[in-house]
């Protein structure tokens, strides 16, 4: 009987030191939940999905509200498909890197060596200038973000290219999409490869990102989300095909947390490429920008690295946020267009990075 009281003492004592070392973790869990909650009843939005990592190893992933209506379909962050939009120019940021790596790229090469038909501008201008938003080429009308206009990346260049540039390489900052449709052409035509075959055999296949996929407007994938402008209202259909390198994957959000640990231990690129993308670039005046080759650089309050893309598409919202110090990882997609996702991911950041632990 001693040895049985003993035994069960011994259990409740470790069942206790357990629930000690989780309670921390999932109290902040259930604050970031109660965040998410108010978020998705405020900002109105039908369907959310949340995916977060420490050490690599997922410690909350979550779905919100539904993907359809009529039936209503649950958001299931394993299985449904959003559109991550401009996170979609992170993941051509670190296949940008490979090529270079692999010396089928120079990131400070003139364009016109790899496009020697793009029509001349007024400055030369190079990969790494296009991946950072540097090289002055114009941003997306609000027509030519709704177009439903199947085109490969090819054709996609004529909505631009005769455009003159809107300053000289180096001297301004201008976030922009089409400058990715050019830099996805470069990338083919160095490889001699289509662009998505590349990313596919590269990034998502290595990195087991199963459920990633082209946004093809004549091919939709099973589980993929609707997409709503309002809670109740459907967008437009769109075609992204075109612009797939700036904003034209669909992914689940745990899909998007295995390419953010790629940022934090690298497999498929060095340190020192990795490095290249995460590093804010430089005007000529010295001015950081504050945004690498396909990611925006800032710190945490801790003075820590903080990686991240933010998304804005045809019925998505969405942002990645990388923490490499802490190790952390965290991902939010949604199927509405306009939703302010940086505040919302700051939130997430103070809880669950910040160990802001207070309601």
């Amino acid at each position: 009987m001693k040895r049985i009281i003993a035994s069960l003492m011994l259990l409740l004592t470790s069942l206790g030191f357990s629930q000690h070392i989780d309670n921390p973790t999932q109290q902040k869990i259930s604050i970031a939940r109660k965040k998410a909650k108010k978020f998705l009843k405020s900002q109105h939005i039908p369907g959310m999905a949340i995916s977060v990592s420490k050490g690599g190893e997922i410690i909350w992933s979550e779905g919100f509200g539904y993907g359809k209506r009529k039936p209503t379909v649950p958001i299931n962050p394993s299985l449904t498909l959003f559109r991550i939009a401009s996170i979609s120019k992170s993941i051509t940021a670190v296949m940008l890197a490979k090529l270079a790596e692999d010396k089928m790229i120079d990131l400070d090469t003139s364009i016109y060596n790899y496009l020697p038909d793009y029509p001349k501008k007024e400055y030369d201008f190079t990969a790494r200038q296009l991946g950072g938003h540097l090289a002055g080429i114009r941003h997306t009308t609000d027509d030519e973000f709704k177009l439903n206009k199947r085109m490969t990346i090819t054709e996609g260049l004529d909505i631009f290219k005769n455009d003159p540039l809107l300053f000289e390489p180096l001297t301004s900052f201008h976030y922009n999409s089409l400058g990715y449709v050019l830099l996805s052409e470069v990338m083919q035509k160095a490889a001699n490869k289509d662009f998505y075959a590349m990313v596919r055999d590269s990034i998502l296949i290595p990195l087991k990102m199963d459920n990633t996929t082209m946004d093809a407007s004549n091919a939709i994938p099973p589980n993929t989300t609707n997409f709503y402008r309002t809670k109740r209202i459907l967008s437009n259909p769109v075609a992204n095909e075109y612009k797939i390198a700036g904003g034209g994957f669909l992914a689940t959000s745990e899909d998007i947390v295995k390419f953010g640990n790629e940022l934090i231990s690298p497999t498929l690129i060095s340190k020192e490429s990795l490095a290249q993308l995460v590093t804010s670039q430089r005007l000529k005046n010295g001015n950081r920008t504050g945004y690498g080759i396909g990611f925006s650089v800032e710190k945490t309050k801790h003075d820590t690295p903080k990686y991240y893309h933010t998304g804005g598409g045809v019925g998505a919202s969405s942002i990645l946020m990388i923490f490499p110090e802490e190790d952390v990882v965290i991902t939010v997609l949604t199927n509405k267009s306009g939703i302010d996702m940086k505040a919302f991911g700051e939130e997430l950041e103070a809880v669950l990075v910040n160990d802001i632990t207070e309601n």
